[in-house]
């Protein structure tokens, strides 16, 4: 195998398909990447079993076959070449990795032990790569991170006609997200339960591609694809049932405060300078401000105010002040609507008139004591 192409071409090709790369792999030959060449166009993938990565790019190609070499070695090489063009050639059980004055030269893992990568489910549908990434971010921070409850640390994808709806939660906050989309075929409906992690990173990745398409075919053995401008993802979906979290969305609103998004967030990382670990901050509501603390007792204590317009009976509810934070940032809105039913009911929050209505952050409050 030997093949000509252009630096930045092969950084970040070998940079996307290295990203999904296990940090602990459970076989060493998983921690590699495997290089194909044939006419114009390399292919570079990853695969664990789990997760696939692949994608092709445009090279000049003089000898072809396939390689299987160390992947962030590589990633980590091909980062730091000079802008030259870069050359590939197999020498015995070596790569040779050569780019103007520098050379390099790898080790490979036996290439014909590489696990098979799976293949692509058939496009359900497209949506604009911005988008979805944007829809993606606001839902995977609600997304739990305890691997004991693994149904809890993926994302629910519902696929309703043209509309998905994204759902994460880790029992303290859910986020809920609506999108419109191009469906392969009209009246689809079809869900799955996506690993989180990797969700958000192939959504993130691919969020400058003008259209990616969207594999859901549940016929699929369980896999979820992800495709834009030749960067491919596939992912195996997690089993077991995901909460019920329409339920837990209030259909009433008793009160409801709207406040300056960046104001509220300062002042929260502010009087949480004082708040221990676990220790909330409160916020208590009437006539058109707000009052913030934190901390009591003999510990450091700070308070402040804001001006907000409120409606409804005088309220003093607390929440974990990073969760809190996390909602206000996913809102990307100028202002900030919080719906409230009681102090001790989870409240929602969503963005102001101008902003995007389709996404809603519900929050669980903290119980004060007394």
């Amino acid at each position: 195998m030997k093949f000509r192409v252009e630096r930045d071409a092969l950084a970040d090709s070998v940079a996307w398909a290295a990203r999904t790369l296990p940090s602990r792999p459970s076989l060493p030959i998983l921690a590699g990447l495997l290089v194909e060449a044939d006419g114009d166009s390399i292919v570079v993938s990853s695969f664990d079993y789990e997760t696939s990565s692949r994608v092709a790019i445009t090279a000049d190609t003089a000898e072809a076959g396939r390689v299987l070499v160390p992947g962030r070695l590589l990633a980590d090489i091909t980062r730091a070449l000079p802008a030259e063009p870069v050359t590939l050639a197999l020498e015995g059980s070596r790569v040779a990795v050569t780019c103007g004055k520098s050379a390099f030269a790898l080790p490979t893992f036996p290439v014909e032990d590489y696990p098979s990568l799976p293949t692509m489910p058939e496009s359900s549908g497209t949506v604009p790569g911005a988008d979805f990434a944007a829809a993606v971010a606001q839902v995977a921070i609600a997304a739990g991170r305890d691997d004991t409850l693994p149904t809890l640390t993926g994302i629910r994808v519902e696929v309703e006609g043209s509309t998905i709806t994204l759902a994460a939660t880790d029992r303290y906050r859910l986020a809920v997200r609506e999108l419109t989309w191009d469906p392969a075929l009209p009246g689809i409906e079809s869900h799955a339960l996506v690993p989180a992690r990797i969700l958000a990173d192939a959504a993130k990745a691919l969020g400058g591609v003008d259209v990616v398409q969207l594999a859901l075919a549940e016929s699929s053995e369980g896999l979820m694809g992800f495709e834009g401008e030749g960067r491919r993802t596939t992912t195996r979906l997690l089993d077991g049932e995901f909460p019920k979290y329409r339920s837990l969305l209030p259909t009433e609103t008793l009160s409801a405060a709207t406040i300056s998004t960046d104001e509220l967030t300062n002042a929260v990382k502010r009087v949480a300078l004082v708040a221990e670990r676990n220790t909330p901050v409160r916020l208590e509501f009437t006539g058109s401000e707000i009052v913030l603390r934190a901390g009591a007792g003999d510990d450091a204590q700070a308070t402040e105010s804001l001006e907000c317009t409120f409606e409804g009976e005088p309220l003093e509810i607390a929440f974990n002040p990073q969760y809190l934070l996390d909602g206000l940032s996913a809102l990307g809105a100028a202002t900030t609507t919080m719906n409230f039913t009681q102090a001790t009911r989870p409240a929602v929050l969503n963005g102001g008139a101008e902003a995007d209505s389709d996404y809603r952050y519900l929050l669980m409050p903290v119980r004060l004591a007394g």
